[in-house]
Parts: C-alpha cells; sequence; structure tokens
C-alpha cells in the first residue's frame, strides 16, 4: 500500500459518453487500473489547457499521459504546452508512464521522431513481443503479451539513450523506457473490450476509419484477450517503483 502517494492523469483526450457513463470518465478507468489504497490520484485537462502548475508539478510522485485523437506530431498549443512540462518532470527525474498518445508524445519530448504508421491503423488485440529486460524481471513475464491497441500513428525513432522494451509485427517501437523514470506503452493496457468497440464506432462515425476496417476489427475481437493483470503489475511496478 502506497499510503499518501500522489498521482496526476493527464487527460489528451475527450471523454466519450459511453466511458462518463460506465467509468467516470477515461481518469476513472486509468484509477481503476492504476490506483491502490491510501493514494491520491487528480486529473488535469490538458487538452482544454488544464495544467499543473510549476508550484504543483512536484508534489506529484507519478505522471500518467493518456491517448488522444490528436497527432503527438501536430503544434496545438496545448501539445507544445505539454512538451514543454515533460522537458521539466523529465529533469526532476520524475516517473512518467505513456499511453498510445502518451507514448508518442513521450517520444517526441526526448528528441524522438513521430508520425503515421506506414502500416496503417492498427485496431484490435495487438500479440506484442516483451524484451528480456531487467527491469521485468521481478515480473516474471512470458516472452509476449496481448494488448488492446488503437492507433494510426507511431514513434518512428527514439534518442540512443531509449531502450526498446517491446514490438509487434506492424509497430517497432511497441514500448520504451528512458532512464528508470520514462516509459511509454503504444497499445492501451487500460481498455476493455468494450471500451474498444464504442471507440471503433466513434472513429467509423467520424469517417476516420472506413466501414470495412471498423466490421474486420470488431470481427477479430472474439479470436485473443489481452493480458490485462500482466499489463496492470507491469504499470503499476513501474509508476511506483517497484520493478
Amino acid at each position: 500500500m502506497e499510503l499518501g502517494k500522489k498521482f496526476a492523469v493527464l487527460l489528451c483526450a475527450e471523454d466519450s459518453e459511453y466511458v462518463k457513463k460506465k467509468y467516470g470518465g477515461y481518469f476513472g478507468v486509468f484509477v481503476k487500473m492504476l490506483g491502490e489504497e491510501g493514494e491520491i490520484w487528480r486529473v488535469f485537462h490538458v487538452a482544454k489547457g488544464e495544467f499543473p502548475t510549476d508550484a504543483e508539478i512536484g508534489e506529484f510522485d507519478g505522471y500518467v499521459i493518456t491517448g488522444s485523437c490528436n497527432d503527438a506530431h501536430g503544434n496545438d498549443i496545448w501539445i507544445c504546452k505539454l512538451l514543454n512540462l515533460l522537458n521539466k518532470l523529465d529533469a526532476m527525474k520524475k516517473k512518467i508512464l505513456g499511453i498510445c498518445f502518451g507514448h508518442q508524445i513521450l517520444g517526441r519530448s526526448l528528441g524522438g521522431k513521430t508520425g503515421r504508421a506506414t502500416s496503417g491503423w492498427d485496431i484490435g488485440v495487438t500479440d506484442v513481443h516483451i524484451s528480456p529486460s531487467k527491469l521485468f524481471s521481478s515480473l516474471n513475464l512470458p516472452t509476449s503479451l496481448h494488448v488492446i491497441e488503437c492507433h494510426r500513428d507511431e514513434i518512428i525513432e527514439l534518442p540512443a539513450k531509449a531502450e526498446i522494451m517491446a514490438w509487434s509485427n506492424k509497430t517497432g517501437i511497441e514500448m520504451f523506457r528512458y532512464g528508470d523514470h520514462i516509459m511509454g506503452i503504444q497499445g492501451h493496457p487500460e481498455y476493455t473490450k468494450d471500451i474498444l468497440v464504442h471507440l471503433i464506432d466513434r472513429l467509423s462515425q467520424r469517417n476516420l476509419i472506413q466501414d470495412d476496417v471498423a466490421i474486420s476489427a470488431k470481427a477479430k475481437l472474439g479470436a485473443y484477450e489481452p493480458d490485462r493483470e500482466a499489463w496492470r503489475k507491469l504499470c503499476t511496478g513501474f509508476l511506483k517503483g517497484r520493478l
């Protein structure tokens, strides 16, 4: 039990009505996966311009950056502010866990390159190959894990000091770490299949994916289950310094 520890979720997406009603928004989804008794969790709606102040950033033991419909290679005002914040947190050696967009924006903040994936959208449950790293030795992880994915962008290149921790047949950098304080995961360990189904519908309604892609993605969902408990242990272990 991590008594008194404080964590911040930097929310980079708008909550769908479904996720709000069922989970209390994406903040609720992340707290359900990562939160433990005695901890304090707070959300900052960074995509709406809500950021922790310079006086506040030192108060938190760790930060989680969520997914987003925005591009990590974009230059929206809030994205530039987020990059500035991440540079400060890196200098302070604060624990930072980035998920999907969060993974990509972390890579960019460290000097890496992000952009559209040449292989197109990756939507569904993906088999990710895990690097035999000392970081994960205490978890006794298998050599591959299934994770829910929903992205069309990726990290194309990382700085030399970053270590690639996982890859898949579709994405070369599925997970990375930088020092002992930064880790990015391209997939969505926090997602459940019902969240993904509703997201596929939203992407289809907005014409961001074609109907045949949506139908195919849904049809394949029954084939594999995401290894949510293994991902939870990995994420909480990293964020709370147990690995």
